[in-house]
């Protein structure tokens, strides 16, 4: 029986082989070698010249997951506490924007954005700029919305946001009602029972949200590309620009991403042994 299981698994290794450690090793060969192929470290060296955008990136994921954790745990709460048929509805609601291709949402938060868009349009036509214009004394006739850094962790939120309330969702939703039950017998009022039972037990699906969400932000590049302009650059347009831009460099495109994976790596076994210690304190 383990045999066949073994053959079954064999194409499951080769893609892995292919397609996941085969261009990892390309990654490690070129950020450690030159262009002639010589052994180097110069390219993690001239790193140095990049630490803003390391900042930039790492401060506008963490921003970006910290908005998404804030709506996404009282949604995911909300949504267990209401019947299967809202629950469904409301899943439905979380899930459609994901059928619609990753680029065309951003695109559509483009033309809501930009200078001429539907949000400046609305605010001219309420009359909230000048409004603003009288209250500040400023000669606005848009809100300079696009090409901003707000813009770019709004496209992080609104792209990402989904991978925080599932997760935590699909952990609270299996709470056995009983262990809430016994904290309201033993005295605990609602606030109690959420800080005490409620919280601890959903960590699991916190952190896993959290990872959900904040690996994709600092990686990415389509949407600081599209929502940014070009001028908030992160790390996933750093590295783009040094294998497709004009300043080819693979050499040091595939060392910023050697040390943007060990950092999420380290970050990931730290969230995985944080949310492991809650655990045991919880069963403690």
């Amino acid at each position: 029986m383990k045999s066949k299981l073994s053959r079954f698994a064999v194409p499951y290794v080769i893609w892995m082989a292919l397609f996941v450690v085969a261009p990892i090793v390309l990654v490690v060969i070129y950020a450690f070698t030159t262009a002639e192929g010589s052994f180097t470290l110069e390219n993690f060296a001239s790193m140095g010249t990049y630490g803003v955008v390391f900042y930039r990136s790492f401060k506008l994921a963490l921003i970006a997951t910290l908005i998404c954790l804030l709506i996404g745990y009282p949604v995911s709460y909300c949504m267990s506490k209401e019947g299967p048929r809202f629950q469904r509805a409301a899943m439905v609601l979380i899930m459609l924007p994901m059928w619609i291709n990753f680029l065309l949402r951003t695109y559509s938060w483009m033309s809501i954005l930009e200078n001429n868009g539907l949000l400046n349009q609305l605010f001219q036509k309420i009359g909230i700029i000048s409004l603003y214009n009288g209250i500040f004394g400023t000669d606005y006739r848009f809100f300079p919305m696009m090409n901003t850094q707000g813009a770019v962790v709004l496209g992080m939120v609104y792209n990402y946001l989904p991978f925080m309330i599932l997760p935590i969702y699909s952990v609270i939703i299996k709470l056995d009602n009983s262990l809430i039950e016994a904290a309201r017998d033993l005295g605990a009022n609602a606030f109690q029972v959420f800080r005490r039972v409620i919280l601890p037990l959903s960590l699991p699906g916190v952190l896993s949200g959290i990872t959900m969400v904040f690996v994709p932000s600092v990686s990415t590049f389509a949407i600081s590309k599209m929502l940014g302009g070009g001028t908030e650059m992160i790390l996933g347009d750093l590295i783009e620009q040094q294998f497709l831009g004009g300043a080819y460099n693979p050499q040091l495109g595939a060392a910023i991403s050697l040390v943007m994976m060990v950092i999420v790596v380290v970050c990931m076994v730290v969230m995985n042994r944080f949310g492991e210690g809650e655990e045991q304190a919880v069963m403690l």
